[in-house]
């Protein structure tokens, strides 16, 4: 359905670069988030700032994976034909 609305749109995998900077950005959010949603519970920045690093680590990594993953399965991505462009 989505193709419907964005018919000139063409899918091509994503680099690894491509990846690791999706991961970082979107890290960078979720460790702001993290921390302020840590902080305003606890009230107490070393363990917000405890909390933060440990769990951006390991999802971090699960992020990327999940991604790269993701992008080697073929379901769900079409392959349109070039109109001579």
């Amino acid at each position: 359905m989505i193709e419907k609305l964005l018919p000139n749109r063409k899918h091509t995998e994503e680099t690894i670069r491509r990846s690791i900077v999706k991961t970082i950005s979107y890290r960078v959010v979720i460790l702001v988030l993290d921390f302020i949603s840590i902080y305003l519970f606890t009230g107490q920045i070393k363990i917000a700032l405890g909390f933060m690093i440990v769990s951006n680590i390991y999802t971090t990594l699960a992020y990327f994976f999940h991604e790269r993953i993701w992008d080697k399965i073929k379901w769900g991505k079409t392959n349109l034909k070039s109109s001579g462009q």
